[in-house]
C-alpha cells in the first residue's frame, strides 16, 4: 500500500519544521559553546577557527596554506633538490686590514701645530693622488731652546757682518794682500751666511705632509691649529680596490687544505689565499687573503677594520642537497628550517642541518631527501604567515 503524500496545510507544516531544524543546526555551529571541538579536534570557539581554508593560514600542525594567487604574488619558487657532492667548508672569523702595498699612513716626525695645505685639510673619503699636500706641521721649540737658537742666530749675524766687512777691506787691498787671505775671508763669510740661514729657517720651519699613494682618505681627525705629537697617525690613505682580509683559526694545517674562499653575505667579493702565519697570535693562527671585486676596477664594499666571516672551501667532499642560502630560514625556536611543498597549496616546515658553501649557497647535510620539493625563493615570506 503506497503511503499517502502530505498535501495542503500538512505539507506546509512539514516544510516549516525542516527549515526550523536547519536553522537551529546552523546556529549551533555558528555559536558553539566554549570548549566545543570539531570533527578533527579543532576549537570551534577559537579566534580565527572560521578562517577560509583557501586563504593564507597557519594550520594547527605547523604547516602553512598558501593559495595559488598568493604564491604568484609572493614569487614562490620550488625545486626538486637532488643529493650531490660539494666541497666541505669552514667558517672563520676575520677582519678587513690594509694592504701594505696599496695603503699608507701619514705621520709627523716632530710635533707641532697643524696648518692647512693649499686645498685645505682633507676629509675622510676624499680622493687624493700621490704627492698631494695634505697639511703642514709648524714646529715650535721649547722656550729655553728657542731662546738659545735666537741668541745663536744673533751671534752668527754679527759674525757674518764682520766677515763681510773684512772681505771688503781685503778686496780693496787686492795686489798688496795675498790672494789666499782674500779667498779665506770670502769662504768664512759664506759659511757664516749659510749657518745663519739654516738656524733662521729652523725657527720658522714647518713639515709638509703629502699623500704616500693614490687613493682615498680612510682616517683623519685633524683641525686647523691642533697640536700633534711626534709619530701620531694623522692620515690613513687606502686604495679602495685593494684590501686584505685576515682570518684566524686554531687549525695549523687548514691553510694547506683550502681550495677557495668567499665572504659570507658578500657575493661580489673574491678572495685569494696569500698564506698563513707560522706564529700563533693570541692562541690562533692568522691566515691572509687578498680581496678583489668580481668586476675589475670596482670599489670593494668593505671598510678597514670591518669584521667579516670567511667561508673557506676545503678539498674534502661531503654529500648533501645544495640550495640557495635564502632557502634556509629560522623558526620561532631559532632552528634552521626549509619549507617543503607537500601539496598544491600546502607547505611544511622541515628542520635541517646545513653548512655554507659560499656567500650565496649552502649544502643541507641532514633533514632532506632527493624527492622533496624545496622552496628556494620566498621562504622568508612563508615563515611570516601566522
Amino acid at each position: 500500500m503506497t503511503p499517502r503524500q502530505p498535501t495542503g496545510p500538512r505539507l506546509r507544516a512539514v516544510a516549516a519544521t525542516t527549515l526550523l531544524a536547519a536553522s537551529l543546526l546552523w546556529a549551533s555551529q555558528a555559536l558553539a559553546a566554549p570548549g566545543a571541538h570539531g570533527p578533527d579536534g579543532e576549537h570551534l570557539d577559537a579566534p580565527g577557527a572560521a578562517v577560509n581554508a583557501s586563504g593564507l593560514a597557519r594550520l594547527p600542525d605547523g604547516s602553512v596554506n598558501v593559495p595559488k594567487p598568493a604564491q604568484r604574488r609572493m614569487a614562490i619558487r620550488t625545486v626538486l633538490a637532488p643529493e650531490t657532492e660539494a666541497a666541505a667548508t669552514v667558517e672563520m672569523p676575520g677582519r678587513v686590514v690594509m694592504d701594505p702595498n696599496a695603503s699608507g699612513r701619514v705621520q709627523a716626525v716632530h710635533g707641532g701645530r697643524i696648518e692647512p695645505g693649499p686645498k685645505g685639510l682633507p676629509v675622510a673619503g676624499q680622493a687624493v693622488k700621490r704627492g698631494d699636500v695634505l697639511a703642514h706641521v709648524r714646529h715650535h721649540a721649547e722656550p729655553y731652546a728657542l731662546g738659545a737658537q735666537q741668541a745663536q742666530l744673533s751671534e752668527l749675524r754679527a759674525q757674518r757682518q764682520l766677515a763681510e766687512q773684512r772681505v771688503q777691506r781685503l778686496e780693496s787691498l787686492e795686489g798688496t794682500v795675498p790672494r789666499k787671505e782674500i779667498e779665506a775671508a770670502r769662504s768664512e763669510a759664506t759659511s757664516l751666511a749659510e749657518r745663519e740661514r739654516s738656524i733662521g729657517g729652523s725657527l720658522v720651519a714647518r713639515e709638509t705632509l703629502t699623500a704616500p699613494i693614490s687613493g682615498v682618505i680612510a682616517r683623519t681627525d685633524l683641525l686647523v691649529g691642533q697640536v700633534v705629537e711626534p709619530r701620531d697617525v694623522l692620515f690613513e690613505v687606502v686604495d679602495p680596490a685593494r684590501m686584505l682580509v685576515e682570518a684566524t683559526t686554531a687549525d695549523a694545517g687548514l691553510a694547506t687544505r683550502v681550495a677557495g674562499a668567499s665572504l659570507q653575505g658578500l657575493p661580489g667579493v673574491v678572495l685569494r689565499l696569500l698564506g698563513a702565519s707560522r706564529s700563533l697570535r693570541d692562541g690562533v693562527l692568522p691566515i691572509t687573503f687578498a680581496v678583489h671585486a668580481s668586476k675589475p676596477g670596482e670599489a670593494l664594499p668593505l671598510a678597514i677594520g670591518q669584521p667579516v666571516t670567511v667561508v673557506a672551501q676545503s678539498k674534502e667532499r661531503i654529500k648533501g642537497v645544495v640550495l640557495p642560502a635564502q632557502a634556509v630560514v629560522r623558526n620561532p625556536s631559532n632552528e634552521p628550517i626549509v619549507w617543503i611543498k607537500s601539496g598544491a597549496e600546502r607547505f611544511i616546515p622541515q628542520p635541517v642541518q646545513f653548512r655554507p658553501l659560499d656567500a650565496s649557497t649552502v649544502v643541507v647535510t641532514q633533514g632532506l631527501s632527493a624527492d622533496n620539493r624545496v622552496v628556494v625563493q620566498g621562504a622568508p615570506l612563508i615563515a611570516q604567515i601566522r
